[in-house]
C-alpha cells in the first residue's frame, strides 16, 4: 500500500495512492506522522489505508501538489555502502580505502527533520556553498516504539520506506569536519522525502536470501544518467541498522533512517573523488536531479538560488583567564 500527503487546492491530506493515480484520502487525516504514531506499526496503517480504500475516490494525484510524505520526528543518516565512502572519502579529505573502524558498526549522523522537500519542490542553494551535491539513498520509516532491539525484532518497527535525497554542501562540509564534529551545515538545509511511503509489505517479494532488498537505483542529473546501483550492496540491512540505532535508546514511529547513499555514482563528489576532477560539475540553479528506487517512485527537484549567508565574526582567540 502506498500512502501519499499532498495539497488539493486549500486543503491538505493525506491518501492511499493506486496505481492507476487515484487518491483515496483517509477522512479526517491531515499528518501521516501522527497517523504513524496512532496505529503503531504495519497492521494499523494498513488498517487504516483499507478503510479508506472503501470511500469515494479524490482527486488524481496529477491534480494535486504532493508533500513529503511525513514530517519526520528524527532523521538518522547511515554510510553503509563501501564504494560511496571510497570515493566520497578521496573527494572530501583526500584519503583513500574505508577505514577499518568503519565495518565495525553501521555509523550514522543526525539530519535536520526541519528542512523536508516534497518530491517535486524546488530546493534553493545552501547560503555560502557554491558546491551543492545530490545523494541517492532509500530511508526507512519506524512505526513502532523499542529500545535494544534485535535485527530479528527490528523488522516489525519499520512500517516502511520512501526515496531519501541527502542533499550535500559539499565545499562547507569539507571544511567544518576539519574540526572533527559534522556533517553539520553541510547537510542542514534540505532533505527531499517522497514521493509517497511505501509500506513494508510490498517490498518483501524483493527481499533477497540475506535479508536485503534488491531494489534498482537510478541518479540522473538534466536527464543524463550519473549513477546507477542496488540497494543489496548495502553493508548492513534496515532491520541491523535499526537495532543499532535503538541500542542504548529508544526509536519511535515517526523516526527515518537514511540507507546512506548508494555507489556508482549515487553522488557527484564518489565519481569526483574517482575521476580526480569535478565532472560532473556541481550543482547550481536550474539544474534537475531526477532519483528513482524501484519499487519506490521517483524524486524530481530543481535547484534554484538561495540566499546568502548573514556575516558573522571569526571565533575569538581569547586570552586563558581563570577565576
Amino acid at each position: 500500500m502506498r500512502f501519499a500527503a499532498y495539497q488539493h487546492q486549500d486543503h491538505r491530506g493525506v491518501a492511499v495512492l493506486e496505481e492507476d493515480g487515484t487518491l483515496f484520502p483517509l477522512t479526517g487525516v491531515t499528518s501521516l506522522t501522527a497517523l504513524i504514531q496512532e496505529t503503531r506499526g504495519l497492521p494499523g496503517l494498513l488498517a487504516a489505508g483499507s478503510a479508506a480504500l472503501g470511500a469515494p475516490p479524490g482527486p488524481h494525484v496529477s491534480r494535486v501538489r504532493l508533500l513529503p510524505p511525513l514530517q519526520p520526528v528524527s532523521v538518522r543518516d547511515f554510510v553503509t555502502f563501501e564504494e560511496h565512502v571510497e570515493g566520497v572519502r578521496r573527494s572530501v579529505d583526500g584519503a583513500a580505502g574505508v577505514p577499518e573502524q568503519w565495518y565495525a558498526a553501521p555509523t550514522f549522523y543526525f539530519t535536520n527533520p526541519h528542512s523536508i522537500y516534497g518530491p517535486h519542490d524546488d530546493i534553493p542553494m545552501p547560503p555560502g556553498s557554491a558546491v551543492l551535491d545530490f545523494e541517492l539513498e532509500v530511508g526507512a520509516v519506524i512505526g513502532g516504539e523499542g529500545r535494544d532491539l534485535t535485527p530479528e525484532q527490528a523488522r516489525d518497527h519499520i512500517v516502511g520506506y520512501t526515496v531519501f535525497n541527502d542533499w550535500s554542501a559539499r565545499d562547507l562540509q569539507s571544511a567544518e569536519m576539519k574540526v572533527g564534529l559534522g556533517p553539520c551545515k553541510g547537510k542542514d538545509t534540505a532533505t527531499t522525502l517522497g514521493p509517497h511511503l511505501v509500506t513494508a509489505d510490498e517490498l518483501e517479494p524483493h527481499r533477497d536470501a540475506d535479508g536485503f532488498l534488491r531494489l534498482a537505483l537510478t541518479a540522473e542529473v538534466n536527464g543524463d544518467v550519473v549513477g546507477r546501483d542496488l540497494l543489496s550492496n548495502m553493508s548492513w540491512t534496515f532491520e541491523e541498522m535499526t537495532a543499532y540505532a535503538s541500542r542504548g535508546t529508544r526509536v519511535v514511529p515517526g523516526d527515518v533512517l537514511g540507507s546512506g547513499t548508494c555507489g556508482n555514482g549515487g553522488c557527484l563528489a564518489e565519481l569526483w573523488g574517482r575521476r580526480g576532477e569535478r565532472t560532473p560539475p556541481p550543482l547550481r540553479p536550474g539544474d534537475t536531479v531526477t532519483l528513482t528506487v524501484e519499487g519506490l517512485g521517483t524524486l524530481t527537484n530543481t535547484v534554484v538560488p538561495g540566499v546568502g549567508p548573514l556575516p558573522l565574526p571569526a571565533g575569538r582567540r581569547r586570552p586563558r583567564e581563570r577565576p
